[in-house]
C-alpha cells in the first residue's frame, strides 16, 4: 500500500511500540496544537484566530498546559480577549436570570442549568479550542487507521503483534467499527483484538506485580525485568496518556 502523508503518522505511532499508538497520536497533535496557538508563529497575534479562542474558549486542563506551556504574552493575549468576550456573555446571561421555583424543601435536588446562568457557564464548559481542533483530526487518523488496517496486510500485521491499545482509544476504535464496518468485520476485529488486549493486560499484570516484589528485602539484588515502568505503562494502558511525561514547553 502507497503510503500517504496522513498514514505517516499513524505508521509512526505503531512502530514506536508504545502502549497504544492513539495515545502517541494524540499527544503529537496536542502538541502541534499547543505550538499552534502559542508557539513561534505567533498565531495568538491573528485577529481571526483569536476569535475562534474567544469563542471556544480552553478547558482546564489545556489551560494548564498553556500555562506550563511557558509563552506568557501570548497567554495574556488570548486572554484579555477572551475575558471580554467571557464578561459580555455573562453579563447577558445575568440579565435574563430568573429565580426558579423549587419543589418541597425534602424533594428538592440540584438542577444542572436550572437558569440562565447556571445554563450558560455549563455550556461554556462543554467548548475548548484545542479539543475541538483534536476531534478534527482525531476523526481522520481513526477513518484511516481502520483503511489500512483493512487494506494494508503488513499494517494490520505489525498492529497484531503489537501491545495493543488504551482502554479509552481501544472503546473509541470498537465503536467506530460498529458504525462503519459490517457484522463480519466488526467480529473479524473483535476476535484478533481481543486477544491482544487480554495478552498485554497480563503483561503488565506481571511487571507491576514484579515491582511490588522488588521492594521485598530478599528481591533486593533481583533483576528488574520489565517492572521499572510498569506504574506508567499500567496508567496508560487503563486511562491512556504518558503519565511520565515532562511538561511540554515552549521551544526557544
Amino acid at each position: 500500500m502507497k503510503e500517504k502523508l496522513y498514514n505517516i503518522p499513524i505508521n509512526d505511532a505503531v512502530n514506536a511500540g508504545d502502549e497504544c499508538p492513539f495515545c502517541n497520536i494524540e499527544r503529537s497533535i496536542e502538541q502541534d496544537l499547543m505550538d499552534f496557538v502559542l508557539g513561534n508563529e505567533s498565531s495568538y497575534m491573528e485577529s481571526d484566530i483569536r476569535d475562534k479562542t474567544d469563542k471556544a474558549g480552553f478547558c482546564r486542563r489545556h489551560f494548564k498546559n498553556m500555562y506550563d506551556y511557558g509563552n506568557t504574552l501570548g497567554n495574556a493575549w488570548i486572554m484579555k480577549t477572551h475575558m471580554k468576550r467571557v464578561n459580555e456573555e455573562m453579563k447577558e446571561a445575568m440579565k435574563k436570570f430568573s429565580p426558579e421555583k423549587t419543589g418541597s424543601m425534602l424533594k428538592r435536588s440540584r438542577v444542572k442549568g436550572a437558569n440562565s446562568v447556571s445554563a450558560w457557564i455549563y455550556s461554556s464548559e462543554d467548548t475548548c479550542f484545542i479539543c475541538n481542533s483534536f476531534k478534527d483530526h482525531y476523526d481522520r487518523y481513526m477513518r484511516t487507521f481502520f483503511d489500512m488496517y483493512l487494506k494494508d496486510e503488513d499494517f494490520s500485521r505489525r498492529i497484531k503483534e503489537g501491545k495493543g491499545f488504551c482502554l479509552p482509544h481501544f472503546a473509541d476504535l470498537l465503536d467506530y467499527a460498529s458504525a462503519n464496518l459490517s457484522k463480519d468485520k466488526q467480529k473479524a476485529f473483535a476476535d484478533s483484538f481481543f486477544p491482544v488486549m487480554e495478552k498485554n493486560f497480563e503483561r503488565l499484570y506481571e511487571d507491576v506485580s514484579w515491582l511490588v516484589e522488588k521492594f521485598d528485602y530478599k528481591n533486593k539484588d533481583a533483576d528488574w525485568k520489565n517492572s521499572r515502568e510498569a506504574l506508567q505503562n499500567c496508567m496508560q494502558k487503563l486511562k491512556g496518556g504518558y503519565p511520565a511525561d515532562p511538561v511540554y514547553r515552549m521551544k526557544k
